[in-house]
């Protein structure tokens, strides 16, 4: 079988950043899958699931009501690895087009207080399975040490 694109990726070199997974054709549109990458694979410890379920629910809810890219979001969600998030958005970009929108993202997650949006027995199939702290925390460190100023080698994949 051919390996997927996402296993051609050197992950031994591959740093917290905000990557162009691939760009694919529906119809006549195109739909941009990002590498949100929120921890440096095989180096630093993953991310627990509580704080990715929270992470989850925070930043699906930030980008389906975002004014701009809310019609736009395809899906968000956690990678089975859980070193970071996929981001499907329609319409062709680039990594640096949507770093804005990241910033806003995280920064809402980095202050977000309060009862997390769907994390009730009737809204989530493991509505107690949240971590808000640890939430807040991920979202304020990749904000300052990856998104505030971020480099060429964390928006583009390594060789």
């Amino acid at each position: 079988m051919k390996k997927i694109a996402s296993f051609t990726v050197n992950h031994l070199a591959l740093l917290p950043g905000v990557y162009v997974s691939r760009r694919d054709k529906a119809g006549d549109s195109v739909i941009t899958t990002f590498d949100i990458r929120m921890t440096r694979p095989n180096y630093e410890p993953v991310m627990n699931t509580a704080e990715i379920h929270t992470i989850e629910h925070l930043g699906a809810t930030f980008l389906r009501n975002h004014p701009v890219y809310g019609e736009k979001t395809i899906y968000f969600g956690p990678m089975g690895c859980r070193t970071g998030f996929y981001l499907l958005l329609a319409g062709e970009y680039d990594s640096r087009d949507i770093i804005p929108l990241m910033k806003e993202m995280f920064a809402f997650i980095r202050d977000f207080s309060g009862e997390v949006p769907g994390a009730r027995a009737r809204d989530c199939g493991n509505y107690m399975d949240m971590n808000l702290p640890m939430a807040n925390y991920l979202a304020k460190r990749f904000l300052e040490n990856v998104l505030e100023d971020i480099s060429e080698e964390h928006l583009i994949y390594p060789q």
